[in-house]
């Protein structure tokens, strides 16, 4: 069997989809590094419309949960972001070349997760500054909405897209 065979039977999915996981991560670190240099913790930057730039640190998960809890947390969600990663590597590694959608989603987690990731290693916390008022909602507790990043944008993503490519697999007829 000579080289080009073997190029041409290579599976393609892991190299072509974590291209899209790097170009997640750069984008969030860079605007997270944008934010930090231009913004002052909690300064507002009104953008459009109830949507801001705000500088804030999360030391928790998703809406600061365990954000108070010490310190250990800190290595704890570092941790778990390193196995999660890696495990949703080794999914996207074994994914069929036609699972584009389930590729693309899990791309989108493994940047946002490596992104926080970063950020929980390098400083401690999770750089965040994007703030939305959700106006139709009528509870105070959402609005306004807890402030995220790219990362945790591209993680929502991946998520929903993940979540629509499993129902459709399986209401997909046989």
């Amino acid at each position: 069997m000579n080289k080009q065979n073997v190029i041409k039977t290579e599976h393609p999915t892991l190299k072509h989809w974590l291209w899209l996981s790097l170009a997640i991560l750069l984008l969030d670190q860079a605007s997270k590094w944008m934010v930090l240099l231009a913004l002052e913790p909690y300064e507002v930057i009104a953008l459009i419309p109830n949507v801001n730039l705000t500088l804030m640190f999360n030391e928790g998960a998703a809406f600061s949960f365990l954000a108070g809890a010490g310190g250990w947390q800190r290595w704890f969600f570092v941790g778990l972001a390193l196995v999660v990663s890696g495990v949703l590597v080794g999914w996207l590694r074994r994914l069929a070349p036609g699972e584009r959608m389930q590729a693309a989603a899990l791309a989108l987690i493994i940047g946002g997760a490596v992104g926080n990731l970063i950020d929980r290693a390098l400083l401690g916390h999770v750089v965040d500054f994007i703030q939305v008022w959700l106006p139709v909602l009528p509870l105070k507790i959402f609005n306004p909405w807890p402030a995220f990043n790219i990362a945790d944008s591209a993680i929502t993503v991946g998520v929903v897209l993940l979540l629509i490519a499993t129902l459709r697999s399986e209401t997909a007829p046989a």
